[in-house]
């Protein structure tokens, strides 16, 4: 029984084919997510998002006016405090002027003794 030598064929190397379904599948999903988008058409103005433009609107001028209304308080209130300030100070300087002078009086030291 002689054996012949069998010739045992060269594997070949097939990852480049399943790199290129990978690739394939990948192309095929992110064309199939981008036809489903359907960036060509106008989405339609959606009516709550423009009830909330008109609503910051309003708010916005309706602070302006709160601001306004403050401001005005606060050059009031400033007006009234600086004429507190001097009416204070003119009541300190009167009763400063009309205080008595201090007098310092030695005294001799007060020594009484009981017995209970």
């Amino acid at each position: 029984m002689t054996e012949t030598p069998t010739r045992e064929k060269p594997r070949l190397d097939t990852s480049h084919r399943v790199y290129a379904v990978v690739v394939a599948a990948v192309v095929f999903c992110v064309s199939w997510a981008t036809v489903a988008a359907k960036p060509w058409v106008a989405a339609k103005p959606d009516p709550r998002l423009a009830a909330l433009v008109q609503r910051e609107q309003r708010l916005r001028a309706d602070a302006k006016l709160v601001q306004q209304v403050v401001d005005h308080r606060m050059a009031a209130y400033r007006l009234a405090l600086a004429a507190r300030e001097r009416q204070i100070a003119a009541a300190q300087t009167r009763a400063a002027a009309a205080a008595p002078q201090v007098r310092v009086v030695n005294l001799p030291p007060l020594t009484i003794t009981r017995t209970s």
